[in-house]
């Protein structure tokens, strides 16, 4: 699997540079440990440990550095079939700190599918994980999954202002489908998302489409984009 080898090096001064000497000790004996076995239950053993032996806040981004120290270990043939075997093994937290770190350990996106499958998940942080402040979904995703990710993290109440390259992606496809949950949601009497107008190219609406939203009682935030 291609890393990013710039992410990996800088994640990994950062982390070290936070331990204490007997912390880093464990850190270094961790590696050494999976470099002699790179398996998954090796990782997942280790992954337990790190909430013990290391400070919390360096927790997620350690056992992102576990994977990728067994990835470095491992024939490429099974790299994916090691991260499946993590995924469905970790908790919440495990599947977060794997899905947060996908963009700088998969960069030619081969994880795809195991993307699309966690992306069914109804956790908002394991979601948020996978859709927020990385750029794997935009990288990578068909545009079909990338609306449906938008949609879902609307539907989430997730700040769609941190999905990376939005406005890339905008599109007259994506504006019909964020029109039609408005219109639900409206019509429901629900509460609009907040940031659903982040999800809309203005400029790409018809003039029928701007007129009818100027005519709508909506919240504030819609106002700038209106006038």
């Amino acid at each position: 699997m291609n890393m990013r080898p710039d992410s990996l090096a800088d994640l990994r001064l950062s982390l070290t540079q936070q331990l204490d000497a007997t912390q880093l000790q464990w850190w270094l004996q961790a590696h050494a440990q999976l470099e002699a076995q790179p398996l998954a239950s090796t990782v997942a053993l280790l992954s337990g440990q790190c909430k013990r032996q290391l400070p919390a806040a360096v927790v997620a981004p350690a056992r992102a550095l576990l994977i990728a120290k067994a990835l470095e270990h491992t024939p490429t043939d099974d790299h994916l079939p090691l991260l499946r075997q993590l995924f469905r093994w970790g908790d919440d937290q495990e599947k977060i700190a794997l899905l947060s770190a996908l963009d700088w350990l998969d960069r030619d996106g081969l994880c795809l599918e195991l993307a699309l499958q966690a992306g069914r998940t109804s956790n908002p942080q394991v979601f948020a994980a996978l859709a927020l402040d990385t750029a794997y979904p935009s990288r990578h995703y068909p545009e079909r999954a990338f609306h449906q990710l938008v949609l879902k993290a609307l539907g989430m109440g997730l700040d769609i202002g941190r999905l990376a390259n939005l406005a890339q992606h905008h599109s007259v496809n994506l504006n019909q489908l964020a029109l039609d949950l408005l219109d639900e949601q409206l019509a429901a009497s629900r509460t609009v998302s907040p940031g659903l107008p982040k999800a809309i190219a203005f400029d790409l609406l018809s003039p029928a489409q701007l007129q009818r939203l100027r005519g709508l009682r909506l919240p504030p935030e819609w106002h700038a984009y209106l006038n």
